[in-house]
């Protein structure tokens, strides 16, 4: 009790974001962000856990362009589709059909209309006009045509409701499937709208089971789920999905499936799920609080073979599908064609066809296979909230920094294990974004109190040590002080010397004072890119500096690192450069040497004075290295270490070198540029000199010279095109050396 009552303030801001979850749980402080996120990782979990394959038992007919094309715009006429109906009937053999389109007007596409006009008018007079007229009006009455195909088949129409048409209505709606009295007065929320769409009457009486195709568009305007049941002015109306469902299971009864009395679930006033029953026996459909269903989908939309077969309307109309290549098939009819909108924006895709919503929910409610959002879902949400919530407030005052880490990470991942459990073994969709936001934001307010508040003594420690040591050293201490020392230790790091060319002339022609703002100047530009860049300043001496990456801060891109800072220091002296030429000041060279090796960091001072640096003969090379740059008129020499390292920059070979105090030859580098900024020009000009190393390296004298000419082609001005050409005039008066290993050697520092 002590304890806690000792970090009693960090526990009260810990509690804070649980306080603000909890509100949002609850309903009391809706978050918009902790909703979007929650639909983001339904939307990831749903695309990562589909079965993705083909189900065989439903068929798409799809009114396509090539549909379109073939047999004209739509609407077709009503006789086209009463021989749609009769192929898919008859030839196909179909088990049901159901209609994703509605037929809201009379078809008078045959002209009857104006015929029996004419016959009652202008032509009434006309000898045999009005007996031909009865002769063929039944072959014009496509509606009645229609509606005789549609007669005693397993079909369901479609329609829909809406609520753009200020109650207005058209067609005639099918028979409810659910009266108010079966609610038991419970206010129960259904999805409601005042107005519909239906098909004509002849139509809605010739195939009188019917099922609306709305979907429900979450705010981001996504597809996620489709009411099973809806209200329309005090009745209830089964969806298409369900509709075909039911007519499939033999036209079970649908009644209200009310919660159990749970804990978590308690004073819920929605519906667990939709039941159907038949003979004693029941099914339950589980839904959600608006008595909609989630839509399990098994795949994207892919109108060539995805989860659904797809067939072109037109192939059905014209008999170019094989008879009886749908036999036994559940049926649809929708269309995907752009102009017919009817594209909807799903969680796995963004133009996904409305009629394979449908079909997903069919084949998902066949193989028991619906997610829902259960009538729990807030209970279980809080107590999610208040168990991780109050072992993070109560715990992590407690802990280091590692382990208030790994206690969030652990916290975290029993959140979203717990979650994905509930979802993959019983297709439970509740929520994670509050819990997960809380957490982190709980860990964040833990560590940035500790950070301000507690650590001050331990900043001003560090503060003094930081008189001695590198900034990047004071970063690490801070974190974490009593892991902390600056014992010696062998590790894999990348030293860099640079060394201003002509200083001593400089020194020579200029004043103190300006010496000093000349060095002041030029030493800040190149310290500033060494720090940005991760590296740790070792030391200036005189006109050189000394500087190394991966240490005391680790660091896996060391290399790279070094390299970006080596090429952004060379354009850095460039500029200033020009700066002093416009001031009529002298100019500055640099020479930068980079090698990567095993080197002894630590402190490395004395008892009066510390110093964070590194040695060993891998320094000693980079020490070397800077030296070199002079003999090959480069501003980097890199060494193969380093290079190999660094494989995101474009790379010229200068030479193979020998260097004072080593035996074993070292191949030496130069960076081009990035590798994912080489140029055509520059491509083509390391290719020449990469033939030009190869014929110097086999004492190939003629092949060298037609290379030195290429290059010299391309860029007269380059001091190494022209060392090579004085090597190559030189080597070729001595004899042929077969031990020769291509190996310059440098007998001085």
């Amino acid at each position: 009790m002590q304890v806690l009552l000792k970090h009693w303030r960090r526990i009260a801001v810990t509690l804070i974001p649980l306080v603000i979850a909890l509100l949002h749980a609850s309903g009391m402080l809706p978050i918009n962000v902790f909703q979007r996120l929650d639909d983001i990782i339904y939307d990831s979990r749903l695309s990562a856990t589909m079965p993705k394959t083909l189900d065989e038992r439903i068929a798409i007919i799809d009114i396509d362009e090539k549909s379109l094309a073939e047999v004209g715009r739509w609407p077709w006429g009503r006789n086209k589709m009463a021989t749609l109906v009769d192929e898919l009937f008859e030839r196909q053999k179909i088990a049901i059909l159901g209609f994703d389109v509605v037929f809201a007007e009379a078809d008078e596409s045959s002209g009857l209309k104006r015929l029996r006009q004419l016959a009652s008018n202008e032509l009434k007079d006309q000898a045999g006009f009005a007996e031909r007229l009865g002769q063929i009006e039944n072959s014009l009455d496509y509606d009645a045509a229609f509606a005789k195909s549609l007669d005693k088949r397993a079909v369901v129409m479609g329609y829909y409701f809406t609520s753009d048409r200020d109650g207005r209505t058209s067609g005639a709606l099918p028979a409810p499937v659910m009266q108010r009295d079966a609610l038991q007065g419970k206010p129960i929320k259904f999805t409601s709208w005042s107005g519909f769409g239906s098909n004509i009457e002849s139509l809605a009486k010739a195939a009188p089971m019917a099922g609306f195709f709305n979907s429900i568009t979450d705010l981001d305007g996504v597809v996620r789920s489709i009411p099973l049941v809806a209200e329309h002015k005090g009745q209830y109306y089964e969806s298409l999905s369900l509709g075909i469902f039911r007519m499939l299971t033999g036209l079970p009864k649908i009644e209200p499936g009310f919660p159990q009395e749970r804990f978590l679930a308690r004073n819920y006033q929605g519906l667990e799920s939709i039941l159907l029953r038949q003979d004693g026996k029941s099914l339950a459909i589980p839904v959600d609080d608006k008595v909609s269903a989630l839509i399990p989908f098994r795949g994207p939309g892919n109108t060539t073979g995805g989860s659904f077969k797809y067939y072109s309307a037109s192939d059905v109309v014209m008999q170019r599908v094989p008879a009886g290549a749908l036999k036994d098939r559940i049926v649809l009819l929708g269309t995907t064609a752009p102009g017919l909108l009817d594209l909807r924006v799903t969680p796995v895709g963004e133009t996904y066809p409305g009629v394979e919503v449908h079909a997903n929910m069919i084949s998902g409610l066949l193989d028991g296979r619906v997610p829902v959002r259960p009538d729990y879902a807030i209970g279980f949400e809080v107590v999610v909230l208040v168990l991780a919530g109050l072992i993070l407030a109560i715990a992590l005052p407690m802990l280091s920094a590692p382990k208030a880490v790994a206690l969030s990470l652990l916290v975290i991942g029993a959140v979203v294990g717990l979650n994905f459990w509930m979802y993959l073994g019983y297709g439970l969709v509740l929520p994670l974004a509050a819990a997960l936001i809380m957490s982190l934001t709980a860990f964040a307010l833990n560590m940035s109190y500790g950070y301000f508040v507690e650590s001050k003594s331990k900043r001003q420690i560090a503060n003094l040590f930081g008189t001695y040591v590198p900034p990047e050293l004071v970063d690490e201490m801070v974190k974490d002080p009593d892991s902390y020392n600056m014992k010696a230790a062998s590790k894999e790091l990348t030293v860099m010397f640079c060394d201003m060319r002509g200083f001593t002339k400089l020194s020579e022609n200029m004043e103190p004072t300006q010496l000093q703002a000349l060095l002041n100047t030029v030493f800040s530009r190149l310290t500033d890119l060494i720090r940005a860049n991760r590296g740790t300043i070792d030391k200036y001496m005189g006109d050189c500096v000394m500087a190394f990456w991966g240490a005391p801060v680790d660091s896996p891109q060391h290399a790279s690192l070094a390299v970006k800072t080596a090429i952004e220091m060379a354009q850095a002296v460039r500029t200033l450069n020009a700066e002093h030429e416009a001031k009529g000041l002298p100019a500055i060279g640099i020479g930068i040497g980079l090698n990567t090796g095993n080197m002894c960091v630590g402190d490395m001072g004395s008892s009066i004075r510390k110093s964070y640096t590194v040695i060993g003969d891998a320094v000693n090379l980079g020490s070397r290295l800077e030296g070199l740059s002079k003999n090959y008129g480069v501003e980097i020499v890199v060494s193969e270490s380093t290079r190999r390292l660094a494989p995101d920059f474009a790379w010229q070979e200068l030479d193979k070198v020998r260097v004072k105090g080593k035996e074993q030859a070292v191949s030496i580098f130069m960076p081009v540029a990035s590798a994912d900024h080489l140029g055509k020009d520059q491509a083509d000009e390391l290719k020449i000199w990469n033939g030009l190393l190869k014929a110097y390296r086999n004492q190939d004298w003629e092949q060298c010279d037609v290379q030195i000419l290429n290059l010299q082609r391309v860029n007269a001005k380059k001091y190494l095109y022209q060392l090579y050409s004085e090597r190559v005039a030189s080597m070729r008066m001595l004899p042929i050396d077969p031990a020769w290993d291509g190996a310059t050697n440098f007998d001085t520092k």
